[in-house]
């Protein structure tokens, strides 16, 4: 409870893809075997279950905003495919070859240090150097208890409608 999608559809709804997808992914609530399809898509065939096509979180920011909220959730393996998606602007649905180009903004969050986990090997230090770009700390709620009152005034007012 510190805000942090708030914080990143603050940054997409004030920016120039405002009108492009804002697409959130908890990558700690998808399952460590369906996190690389739901992110990348994949072709039907591609394992058992794939009966169809599946488009995939990546292509469905084109143009937009990708939040993966608790970034130091995911699998280490898939933290490989999404360096090559940040560094090379494409990335590689699972069961293909094809490539597709991406225009999205990536923001990560987490309520862990991603520095200490890459002094602890737990995560990839090259990725980390990638997304870190800008760093916004944000406090826990009880730390800014003068949020209280108007989250309360908002929360009465949204509820009494």
């Amino acid at each position: 409870g510190t805000g942090k999608e708030l914080v990143a559809k603050a940054l997409h709804f004030n920016s120039h893809r405002k009108h492009k997808p804002f697409i959130a992914v908890n990558c700690g609530a998808i399952s460590e075997n369906l996190i690389e399809s739901e992110l990348f898509g994949h072709k039907k065939g591609a394992f058992t279950g794939a009966i169809t096509d599946k488009e995939g979180f990546m292509k469905a920011a084109e143009g937009g905003t990708l939040f993966l909220d608790e970034i130091s959730e995911m699998p280490p393996q898939l933290q490989v495919k999404l360096l090559r998606a940040v560094q090379e602007k494409e990335f590689t649905p699972v069961g293909t070859t094809n490539s597709i180009p991406i225009n999205i903004r990536f923001i990560a969050s987490t309520n862990k240090y991603l520095e200490e986990l890459v002094n602890e090997g737990k995560f990839r230090e090259d990725l980390y150097y990638r997304i870190n770009v800008i760093n916004i700390e944000i406090q826990h709620l009880r730390k800014r208890k003068y949020e209280i009152i108007t989250l309360a005034k908002y929360f009465i007012e949204e509820f009494c409608d």
